[in-house]
């Protein structure tokens, strides 16, 4: 699933492309937000991601499945 969040005051948003499904992504951000505290995210090459959640500016959740890459059936 892709993941992009904007943080204030900064023109460029962060991607991450996480294995997470979208309820878990959801539950860890409003934890964070509601918490003020570090929202820590992993993405699919294991790497963490932490973003303070006073500087999120917005979220947006990507489909959680990959659209099909092909030619179709033959």
């Amino acid at each position: 699933m892709e993941v992009k969040i904007g943080i204030r005051q900064v023109p460029k948003e962060i991607v991450i492309d996480s294995r997470l499904s979208a309820e878990d992504i959801k539950k860890a951000l409003t934890d964070a937000l509601a918490g003020d505290g570090v929202v820590a995210l992993a993405d699919s090459h294991g790497r963490q991601v932490l973003i303070p959640s006073a500087g999120i500016g917005y979220i947006e959740l990507g489909t959680e499945h990959a659209r099909p890459v092909g030619f179709g059936t033959i």
